[in-house]
C-alpha cells in the first residue's frame, strides 16, 4: 500500500534521505505519443533515486492482428493492455521505494480506448464492457500521488517521433495525434483522482538542458510537499 503522507510545507528541503525514511511516493507521467514520457521517467527517477517503471507494449500478442483488423481485435488488445497495466500498477504500489511510472492505467481507457470508440473501431457493446471492467478495477487502485502531464503541440510530437526513428511509428497520421491531444486535454481537465502538474513540453528540453530538468524536479518536489502554485517563468 502506498503511503499518502505528504511532507508539510516547511523549511525542510525534500531530499533522498527524507523520501526513504518518511514517505513513499508514486508519480506517474502521462502524455501523447512521442512527447518524452520514457525519457522524463528515466531522468527524473535518476535525479530522485526512485524506481522507474516503463511502458511495455511489444509483448502484446494481439498487436499484429489489431493492425490487420482493428474493429475485430481492438477489444482483445485493450483488455490485454488493461490486464498488463493493472499488474504493473500493483507491482509499483508494493515496491519498497518511491516510483516513477511511464504512462498510467488511466490513459489506456480514458484516451486510447476512448479514441478507438470515437472513430468507430471499438464498437458500442465492446466499449461498454471494457469500461465496466475498467471502472470496477480502478475503484480498488490507490491513485498516484501526482500525475505529470507533458502537454505538447502536434508539431513537436511529429518532430520527436521523427527523431527517435521507430519504424512502426512512421505511419502515424497528424489527424490521429490531433485527436489524441484533444482527448488527453479533456481527460486532464476532468481528472480529480490526484493532483496534476502540467508541463509545457514544447518549451522544455530536459535532455539537452539540465536547467530545464532542474526546474521540473523543483516543481515536482514542490507539489509533493503540498505547494499548489506552479509558475513557469
Amino acid at each position: 500500500m502506498v503511503c499518502r503522507r505528504l511532507i508539510a510545507n516547511s523549511g525542510t528541503y525534500f531530499n533522498r534521505r527524507e523520501s526513504e525514511a518518511q514517505v513513499k511516493f508514486f508519480v506517474a507521467i502521462a502524455g501523447n505519443i512521442g512527447v518524452g514520457k520514457s525519457t522524463l521517467t528515466d531522468r527524473l527517477s535518476a535525479r530522485l533515486d526512485w524506481k522507474p517503471y516503463y511502458e511495455d507494449v511489444v509483448d502484446n500478442p494481439y498487436l499484429s492482428d489489431f493492425y490487420g483488423d482493428m474493429e475485430r481485435w481492438s477489444f482483445h488488445s485493450q483488455v490485454f493492455f488493461l490486464a498488463r497495466r493493472l499488474r504493473h500498477h500493483h507491482q509499483l504500489l508494493n515496491h519498497n521505494t518511491s516510483v516513477v511510472q511511464d504512462r498510467t492505467i488511466y490513459e489506456d481507457a480514458e484516451v486510447f480506448a476512448e479514441n478507438l470508440y470515437r472513430q468507430g473501431t471499438l464498437v458500442e457493446r465492446d466499449y461498454r464492457t471494457y469500461r465496466d471492467m475498467y471502472e470496477a478495477l480502478i475503484q480498488y487502485l490507490p491513485p498516484p500521488d501526482l500525475v505529470i502531464y507533458l502537454k505538447s503541440s502536434v508539431d513537436t510530437l511529429k518532430q520527436r517521433i521523427r527523431l527517435r526513428g521507430r519504424d512502426y511509428e512512421r505511419g502515424i497520421e497528424t489527424t490521429y495525434l490531433e485527436r489524441l491531444n484533444h482527448i488527453y486535454n479533456d481527460w486532464i481537465d476532468s481528472l480529480t483522482l490526484c493532483p496534476v502538474l502540467t508541463l509545457p513540453a514544447d518549451d522544455l528540453d530536459f535532455v539537452q538542458h539540465n536547467d530545464h530538468l532542474d526546474l521540473i524536479e523543483a516543481r515536482v518536489v514542490d507539489r509533493l510537499r503540498g505547494k499548489e502554485e506552479v509558475v513557469f517563468d
